[in-house]
């Protein structure tokens, strides 16, 4: 007895002894971050002091990951965590679009800026809108008198359309400019779920309403196809057309089709970056040390970075605009549009609704710009937002719908009380449509010895993910979606001055580009975000006006640990994705993706207005 009190003894002694060896060495690890991050503050301070006094030279638009309206996370600690970790967030890292124009616009009136050049290895993406609105910046920039250099080893479709707006674009001479079109992939999983013996339950109204046919089919329908392949080769020739006039070269010299491409290849031994030599797809094929060269005699050298002088656009500090005028306050909607508060990568129907509100209630808001950039979702908080900039406009308040690359589904919900809106011609809206999705589990647990029984006062009340749908509840389902779909196509009937019959003619789910919108009237005019600003200034009548862009501002511990966990998400997935065959890796991840996104539908309804393709072009 008196051993086994000692073991017992022991056993807590080390115990405790353990927890606080834990204690003290988490204590001591935060204290030496906290030190770390103080003098990677002031480095960084030091760094951007002496940067205003670096001699002259170039922006580097040295963009890592993708370029989104409105960052999920905030990215101005990211120079630090890059000094203290060793390690940048490269693919993970989201770029706010507008700092990006601005920081051009700026440069453009920078003496200290001669010119720009675009290093792109590291940036992943954006949509089309985003990548035409910076282009219209270094268009303005380089019309200054100022040059623009893109420089990159290889060049993906994303990349070399941002290069296209270049002076002259150097590629090395191993690599290649990846132009091969655009395509939409999605899962489907109705095998899956017959298998896994899951009950699906679809309610929808729209023949082109496609977000539930995963559920329903193992294939694309011949609808939703038709609908898919024009929207998607009008992005593809717009893609063309803005890159030739960029290049001063035709369309088809762009892109000459799979056949043109293979036999500009055989002319050229096989030679990926002569081919686009030949193609006037780039300027002159160099190393990387003759680029060098040719920037450092263009830009100077310098000898504390031991190459040539430029700056990067994550070290050039913006300056902070003038607040003269009355206030346009910029309110975004990025992302799928969720039931409650605001979620990273997602748009939170009670938060925008709220900021909406304290637009409306402050004096000095002349007027709203409403910035949408959304595939849509729940339609519970797609009626909150638009509810409230109802409310906004009642109160006499100008408001302006912005469209970026998207605004679909409940993204055009949203938009409807808008007095006027603005698009891009590669801007992804409509999709007016509703459906609902219930999956139950019954036949599933009844195949492994599982049931599910009880009593209900009624057969409403007899609802269970472990039972049956009953039919009245089916019925129920499909009334609610339908008078969901009436009411979306009344509200866009009435906002846009036609009639229901004639809005569910160019509805029923279809996904029209901005300037096939134009041309149904679902939008007002084509333009960009600068457009739409101006066009609520007109509005407001006003002469002088800055803008106020609406955003929760994390605190600055919520800064650090977002960079801490950037950080280690860059460094740690491919070590065990490495792991994985690649196609095993990426299927993993298309299926999380999968996963991610139907987990975040919490419509207290079950009705969305979405759009699933919207989205998913590549």
């Amino acid at each position: 007895m008196q051993t086994l009190w000692q073991f017992i003894a022991g056993f807590f002694k080390w115990t405790w002894r353990i927890i606080n060896f834990v204690r003290e060495l988490v204590l001591n690890l935060f204290f030496i971050f906290v030190v770390l991050i103080g003098v990677g503050i002031w480095l960084q301070i030091d760094n951007n002091n002496s940067s205003e006094q670096v001699s002259r030279g170039a922006l580097l638009l040295d963009i890592s990951g993708v370029i989104v309206d409105k960052p999920s996370s905030a990215s101005r600690l990211s120079a630090v965590t890059r000094q203290l970790f060793g390690v940048s967030a490269d693919r993970l890292q989201e770029n706010s679009l507008f700092d990006i124009v601005n920081a051009i616009r700026q440069a453009k009136n920078d003496r200290n800026i001669t010119g720009i050049v675009m290093d792109l290895k590291n940036f992943a993406g954006a949509d089309q809108p985003s990548m035409q609105y910076i282009g219209k910046a270094l268009r303005e920039f380089r019309d200054s008198g100022k040059p623009v250099f893109a420089v990159g080893d290889s060049y993906s479709q994303g990349q070399y359309y941002l290069a296209s707006f270049a002076d002259k674009i150097w590629l090395s001479p191993q690599g290649v400019v990846d132009l091969h079109g655009f395509a939409t992939n999605g899962l489907y999983y109705k095998t899956l779920l017959d298998k896994l013996k899951v009950s699906t339950h679809i309610f929808r109204v729209g023949t082109y309403k496609s977000a539930v046919e995963p559920f329903i089919r193992d294939d694309m329908s011949p609808a939703a196809r038709e609908a898919d392949g024009r929207w998607i080769g009008v992005l593809w020739q717009n893609y063309l057309n803005t890159v030739a006039a960029n290049r001063n070269i035709p369309a088809r010299q762009v892109f000459p089709g799979a056949q043109g491409l293979l036999e500009g290849l055989r002319k050229a031994d096989g030679d990926t970056a002569q081919y686009a030599l030949k193609a006037k797809l780039v300027d002159e094929l160099a190393s990387g040390a003759e680029v060098e060269k040719a920037l450092s005699k263009r830009f100077g050298w310098s000898t504390a970075e031991n190459n040539y002088r430029a700056i990067s656009y994550y070290d050039y500090s913006l300056k902070s605009p003038p607040t003269a005028g009355g206030t346009i306050a910029v309110i975004f909607a990025s992302g799928a549009i969720m039931d409650g508060e605001e979620t990273p990568g997602n748009v939170g129907g009670d938060t925008t609704a709220s900021q909406i509100r304290d637009a409306r209630l402050d004096p000095d808001v002349k007027a709203i710009v409403l910035r949408v950039n959304s595939p849509g979702g729940s339609v519970t908080a797609s009626e909150t937002i638009r509810a409230e900039l109802a409310a906004a406009k009642a109160a006499g308040k100008p408001i302006v719908v912005s469209m970026g690359g998207m605004a679909a589904s409940g993204g055009y919900w949203i938009s409807t009380p808008a007095d006027y809106i603005v698009a891009n011609p590669s801007t992804l809206t409509g999709s007016i449509g509703i459906f609902g999705i219930i999956n139950t589990v019954e036949n599933s647990l009844d195949a492994i010895g599982v049931h599910t029984d009880g009593v209900a006062t009624s057969p409403l009340a007899d609802i269970s993910m472990t039972k049956a749908l009953p039919p009245e509840v089916r019925q129920m389902m499909q009334l609610s979606i339908e008078s969901g779909y009436k009411r979306f196509i009344t509200l866009v009937a009435d906002a846009r001055k036609s009639t229901p019959e004639r809005i569910d003619n160019i509805a029923q789910g279809h996904v029209w580009t901005g300037q096939d919108a134009k041309a149904n009237g679902l939008v007002d005019s084509l333009g960009d975000f600068d457009d739409a600003v101006e066009k609520a200034a007109e509005l407001a009548k006003l002469k002088k006006w800055h803008i106020d862009y609406y955003e929760e501002e994390p605190l600055l511990i919520d800064r650090m640990m977002n960079n801490i966990s950037t950080a280690v998400r860059a460094s740690l997935p491919q070590a065990f994705q490495a792991l994985l065959p690649a196609p095993l890796a990426t299927a993993a991840g298309a299926v999380k993706a999968e996963g991610d996104k139907l987990a975040a539908f919490n419509d207290p309804q079950n009705r969305y207005a979405f759009c699933l393709t919207c989205a998913n072009v590549r």
